[in-house]
């Protein structure tokens, strides 16, 4: 089955930078897969994210799209102001209105059933990222993207919700894009990791990535520990890296540097 979006030499400037946010970048997302990126802040995640749903301009390449292509988003900030009124119901039928029973059935899918007379304001930060991910599973899409979506959640909280998202890919067939800093987590949810710092480090499996030295050198300390789990979590050999994408070759001058905010 062919890729539901996949770039080709992507690149992409901002006006009067001095190098590009991100640059040749070759990746794709398969049906039902599960794909993280990962990276520095200021590494050009979530630039890479709205180029591939083609909310930025292109410097170079391209990106091809499943015609059709239905696409959830899940957004890494939004601003819902304290002083306007405005229930779960209401907000899921923003922008397009849907009806009671697909609002429960969405509300439920996501764990928390009931809510659609509450104030948006009043949830909990893990209730509102369930509220976000419930609206995006609304037309059935065949891809779900998530931009940082745990932000502001306690460490329990990070973990229901990952654990969430595999049931809703394990349930549906939608394949997910997500853009994370939790790395011991998300390493463990996702079938391939790319790591980021405007251009691909590496790519692959998250047990052959969590050992690269580009990744090592990104994270440092930090990446020990992913290591660690994936020697007592995943005994099996599945150490695989995307052909071109040796994970112990880093591409270009190496990870170590910062780019332009993305």
């Amino acid at each position: 089955m062919s890729a539901l979006i996949r770039a080709q030499n992507l690149s992409v400037s901002h006006p009067g930078a001095d190098r590009p946010v991100i640059s040749q970048i070759d990746m794709h997302i398969d049906p039902a897969e599960i794909v993280t990126v990962v990276g520095p802040n200021g590494s050009g995640k979530s630039t890479l994210v709205r180029a591939l749903l083609g909310q930025v301009a292109l410097s170079s390449g391209r990106v091809d799209r499943l015609s059709g292509l239905r696409i959830g988003y899940v957004p890494q900030r939004v601003h819902i102001e304290r002083a306007m009124p405005m229930t779960v119901r209401r907000f899921l039928s923003l922008p397009q209105r849907v009806g009671d029973a697909q609002a429960a059935q969405v509300l439920e899918r996501t764990g928390v059933p009931g809510l659609e007379k509450r104030q948006i304001v009043s949830l909990s930060g893990g209730q509102f990222q369930r509220v976000l991910l419930a609206r995006a599973l609304l037309n059935a899409p065949q891809l779900l993207v998530l931009d940082e979506p745990t932000q502001g959640l306690d460490q329990p909280g990070i973990v229901a919700f990952y654990k969430l998202i595999e049931e809703v890919r394990a349930e549906t067939g939608a394949a997910v894009l997500m853009v994370s800093h939790d790395l011991l987590v998300v390493m463990r949810a996702s079938d391939r990791v790319v790591c980021l710092n405007g251009h691909v480090c590496c790519q692959g499996t998250p047990q052959a990535v969590s050992a690269a030295p580009a990744y090592r050198a990104l994270f440092g300390a930090e990446s020990q520990g992913t290591l660690a789990l994936y020697r007592h979590h995943h005994d099996h050999d599945h150490d695989h890296v995307e052909p071109g994408h040796d994970h112990d070759h880093v591409h270009g001058p190496g990870c170590t540097h910062d780019h332009s905010k993305g």
